[in-house]
């Protein structure tokens, strides 16, 4: 190898150094996407449109389909904001409101996240046979252990494996995902709602509540 290669060949690494000791931890904003969430002990799982907006804190939960003949429908809508959840059922003009008792937890990179590595998924042999991935690691503030994947251009998000200890690891798999929100009424309840003077009746839920009724409805 003559001095030119081994310069070139430097230049290079440094300039691969810099780019990953740039990387920082950031969130994503708005998405629309299909999730799918299963857990460790298999008590929770589903398959459904996921709609998220960081900067309010809102999710939309929606699935629908067909068990024994008979159509079925779950859409509920996280207001973290508000600590609550409306359970909707567009087509009979029906709401109601539970209060909400989980902590927002953002898409994307947490701020104390390492990064771990980059990888590709799929194949690095030729043009877009593969997807370049950033994969990074940590603990959240109560000492679960977490790892989050997002791609290396644009920070889109991948998968998500967090731990607790009612459901073991949790993974979260995003795809067909699209920037943005395509009609941001659908993050806001619908006018049939109860309003915001109306207080949450029942037994509070979060997050993974909500996957669990998703799957007994689904069953």
């Amino acid at each position: 190898m003559n001095m030119r290669s081994v310069l070139l060949l430097a230049c290079l690494l440094g300039l691969s150094l810099a780019a990953s000791l740039e990387r920082k931890p950031h969130h994503c904003s708005k998405y629309l996407c299909i999730a799918f969430v299963s857990t460790q002990n298999e008590k929770a799982w589903f398959y459904a449109g996921y709609e998220y907006d960081a900067w309010q804190q809102r999710i939309r939960l929606y699935e629908t389909g067909t068990y024994n003949n008979q159509s079925f429908t779950y859409d509920v809508l996280l207001l973290y904001g508000e600590g609550v959840m409306y359970q909707i059922d567009t087509k009979a003009s029906k709401c109601t409101k539970q209060p909400l008792q989980a902590d927002f937890m953002p898409l994307g990179v947490p701020p104390n996240a390492s990064l771990l590595g980059q990888y590709v998924i799929g194949s690095s042999s030729g043009p877009g046979e593969g997807l370049l991935v950033d994969t990074w690691q940590g603990k959240a503030p109560d000492g679960a252990q977490y790892m989050v994947t997002v791609t290396e251009f644009g920070c889109i998000p991948v998968s998500t494996l967090y731990q607790t200890k009612e459901y073991g690891w949790i993974v979260v798999s995003y795809i067909n995902t699209i920037k943005g929100i395509l009609d941001p009424s659908s993050l806001s309840p619908p006018s049939f709602c109860p309003g915001l003077d109306a207080k949450p009746e029942g037994t509070p839920v979060d997050f993974f509540t909500v996957v669990s009724n998703l799957k007994k409805i689904a069953v």
